[in-house]
């Protein structure tokens, strides 16, 4: 699961949507997670960038799993996977 994926990656990790489409738009980013239960206003933007670019798009099913995954105590929409 994506959930496993991110918290393994200890360094290199971006957590929330602007950031994810900035390091997106720069070629910093391998792979992206997003949380179906976010806006989709909001995550649409990097699944759409996602697709434009090629990078691989994973699905997690709660924001704040995904958040406590990056070691954070609030959710996050979005988090990219640095190269």
């Amino acid at each position: 699961m994506s959930y496993d994926k991110v918290a393994q990656v200890k360094t290199g990790l971006i957590i929330g949507t602007k950031q994810t489409l900035k390091a997106m738009k720069n070629g910093e980013v391998r792979e992206v997670v997003i949380a179906d239960d976010a806006d989709l206003q909001i995550t649409e933007k990097v699944s759409r960038l996602a697709s434009d670019l090629s990078i691989p798009c994973s699905r997690a099913d709660s924001k704040k799993k995904l958040g406590e995954a990056c070691g954070i105590d609030v959710g996050t929409a979005t988090v990219a996977i640095k190269q």
